[in-house]
């Protein structure tokens, strides 16, 4: 190629993306429907911009170089792919972090040979250095061991390239740009046929890093969160109900609360002037409340600077009635979450459907998921969220047995220890008059850990008193589920046979 026109290096954006996109296709043509979907590269840009590289040609994309910055010591140097991104979450991301970790590096075929990788790479090197980060570290593919597999173990194959015995494409590359390796990293990539799922540690140092003493940021690792026992009483109207709404979230915020947590129904008592129409149609009247419901606790998560999970209410869309509930951010955005599974009562009572949308849901301390009540007893539910980067389970119910309630609350201790999480549950308590159906309450709200030396030795961060109203404050620490998963007694998360069996959407996307 004699001229290949006007180079340019440049921050990724978003609007890039369906040129990047084929130029992931062409530069992985082994590699079957696994390309950086849209929604990775846009959070990627989001969180974390200046990491996000693009080379261009006369204004087309032809490559790129894609970062993000880690807690190394968090992970070690036995790790997988799809954990030190999060599982594609990103979650990892730490701008407190020390080292910046490449994700990934490409350029076009026809474009190879040109040293456009360089330019990459030297761009890399120059953010790790404008940062005051201590390396840069990446599990490098190593794609012609394939050809060599059967007479050669990793360590020897790596040996040979080296010395310029063999020529690995990936491997020769890296170790001219001053690279050395660190180790061979087993099962790094799953599906990697070329590489035999092998790949080496690389890294190169910073020489100008200097050690800064610990600052405060804005990025939190310990988050507080509250939790309301919610005591069922009669209300006159809305305004009443939100008064004492008010100063639960009140109360949370003024201890500096990250999350407050309501019980499910627990605006039930306001189907009390409807008790004359029947169950389904009393319920279908209290669902008309949810969307004020919505927007008052929308102004509540601004107006005292938290973030509000705000329980389940009934809702009617398309004529077809869901137990809903709202993640209700302090900047002044909201989520909406649906319960998967009804109970019996809840189809035959009141009619209820199930909601078919299982997501974490980004906050300002990192991504959470919620499930109302009987969804926790469900295993299947948690391990998704969990794969899609969840730290904190946040579960809202509302039993009047204590039959009841010892499902949900031995479930959602169950969920703690096999997802590595946080697990918080908020109930209802007392007796309900003039409400048809939701006569009695049984609640004991607890916030769950994993089971490990770092957590309590009976993984129970703290729990409140049981069928009395009150407040339940505790600080989950989130630094320590990340040492878990990579240096626990057991690792639950990591130690699964995905090669015998996965946990999948009906899309087909595995968990």
């Amino acid at each position: 190629m004699e001229n290949i026109g006007t180079v340019e290096l440049r921050q990724l954006n978003i609007d890039d993306y369906e040129e990047l996109y084929r130029s992931s296709v062409e530069a992985y043509p082994n590699w079957k429907d696994d390309y950086w979907e849209k929604k990775d590269i846009r959070k990627l840009v989001k969180i974390f911009p200046e990491g996000q590289l693009a080379i261009l040609v006369d204004g087309v994309v032809v490559g790129s170089a894609l970062s993000i910055i880690v807690k190394y010591e968090l992970f070690g140097d036995n790790h997988t792919y799809e954990e030190i991104i999060g599982r594609y979450s990103f979650n990892t991301h730490n701008p407190k972090g020390n080292t910046l970790y490449g994700i990934d590096v490409f350029i076009r075929p026809d474009f190879r040979g040109l040293r456009l990788g360089r330019r990459l790479y030297d761009a890399r090197k120059e953010l790790c250095e404008k940062l005051n980060l201590k390396a840069i570290v990446f599990g490098g593919r190593i794609p012609s061991y394939h050809k060599y597999s059967k007479e050669l173990s990793p360590k020897e194959y790596i040996q040979k390239v080296k010395y310029k015995e063999i020529h690995d494409p990936v491997l020769n590359f890296q170790l001219s740009n001053d690279f050395h390796v660190k180790k061979v990293l087993k099962g790094y990539i799953q599906g990697d046929k070329e590489s035999k799922e092998y790949a080496v540690l690389l890294q190169w140092d910073n020489i100008y890093y200097e050690k800064m003493p610990s600052k405060v940021s804005g990025l939190k690792s310990v988050v507080r969160i509250g939790l309301i026992q919610w005591q069922m009483r009669l209300y006159k109207n809305i305004d009443e109900l939100f008064t004492q709404v008010e100063y639960f979230v009140d109360a949370v915020a003024s201890y500096n609360g990250d999350f407050v947590l309501f019980p499910e129904y627990f605006n039930a008592p306001l189907m009390a002037d409807y008790n004359h129409l029947g169950y389904a149609a009393a319920i279908r009247k209290l669902a008309e409340y949810t969307e004020e419901i919505r927007e008052r606790f929308v102004n509540l998560a601004i107006t005292y600077n938290i973030n509000i999970v705000t329980g389940s209410f009934p809702l009617v869309e398309d004529d077809k009635l869901y137990n809903t509930g709202f993640v209700c951010r302090r900047n002044g955005t909201y989520e909406t979450y649906n319960k998967i599974h009804i109970t019996p009562d809840e189809i035959n009572t009141w009619g209820l459907s199930g909601g078919d949308v299982v997501k974490v849901i980004e906050t300002d301390c990192g991504p959470i998921g919620v499930l109302i009540c009987y969804d926790v007893e469900f295993p299947e539910l948690s391990r998704i969220l969990a794969e899609q980067g969840m730290s904190i389970l946040f579960v809202p119910f509302l039993t009047d047995t204590q039959n009841g309630y010892t499902r949900v609350r031995y479930c959602a201790r169950a969920r703690a220890i096999e997802n590595e999480c946080y697990v918080a549950i908020a109930g209802s308590v007392g007796n309900l008059p003039r409400v048809e159906n939701m006569d009695i309450q049984f609640a004991q709200s607890v916030v769950f850990t994993p089971s490990d030396f770092s957590f309590p030795a009976n993984g129970i961060k703290a729990e409140a008193t049981a069928n009395t109203e009150m407040i339940l404050v505790a600080d989950v620490d989130l630094d320590l589920l990340k040492e878990l998963h990579n240096f626990g007694a057991v690792r639950n998360l990591k130690d699964r046979r995905t090669d015998l069996y996965s946990v999948c959407l009906t899309n087909g996307k595995k968990a």
